[in-house]
């Protein structure tokens, strides 16, 4: 079976998982409380901080019981909703005023175009928020990536180890989901994938390759598109 489309995870994938928890994550944690406090009248704000109390079960939670549950989420490396909205929110200033660019590995960079320029379709799951992965794509070290993709998903479509999501993912995609392959560096998202139908493959950049049920590489290099 020939893959015809690629959906990529993009921390410990495309990205340097480093790059997400020491640049990031410490960002949007610095930055939330005064983020909050001068922007809580704002539309997009307003709507996840509904979220948050939805989330806590607290309707009527006040703005600073809203900044330490957000900062307490952060600290437990919950992966609520409306915390990766807010994250991406404070990024957007982050990457705007180009305190950072987002990181994307060289060979992810070039396989990724040369795979596109191939008639490939291109998606990212991610479970950071949309807007947080166009963000890293779009400031990327190689400039602006958004063109290379066709559509992203991230946790509103289901939980990443979950088959249910990679099946909605499927239909959106509109291809047979035997030629839909997921990149990631996580085990069990793969056999959620898997179990949905999806081709895999396991990236295990920085360590010697795992045994595994799935086609293990170390680089986008090695990804086979063929006879998987």
């Amino acid at each position: 079976m020939t893959i015809k489309a690629i959906l990529t995870d993009i921390e410990g994938t495309t990205t340097d998982i480093n790059f997400v928890h020491k640049v990031l994550f410490p960002y949007a944690y610095d930055h939330l409380p005064g983020f909050l406090r001068s922007h809580s009248d704002d539309a997009a704000v307003q709507s996840v901080l509904a979220d948050a109390r939805v989330e806590l079960g607290q309707p009527e939670a006040d703005l600073e019981t809203l900044i330490n549950a957000f900062l307490g989420w952060i600290e437990q490396d919950k992966k609520v909703t409306a915390l990766k909205s807010l994250q991406g929110l404070i990024w957007v200033d982050g990457y705007e005023q180009q305190d950072f660019t987002g990181h994307l590995y060289n060979d992810a960079y070039e396989y990724l175009q040369r795979w596109q320029q191939q008639g490939l379709k291109l998606y990212v799951f991610s479970s950071g928020s949309v807007k947080a992965q166009k963000l890293l794509f779009g400031y990327s070290d190689f400039g602006d990536l958004t063109p290379l993709f066709s559509g992203y998903y991230d946790t509103n479509v289901g939980h990443k180890r979950e088959a249910t999501a990679y099946r909605k993912i499927t239909a959106e995609i509109g291809l047979p989901v035997a030629e839909i392959l997921f990149l990631s560096d996580i085990e069990e998202e793969l056999d959620a994938a898997r179990e949905a139908g999806m081709a895999t493959t396991l990236l295990a950049r920085d360590q010697t390759p795992t045994e595994s049920t799935h086609p293990v590489v170390q680089s986008f290099q090695q990804i086979a598109l063929t006879n998987i």
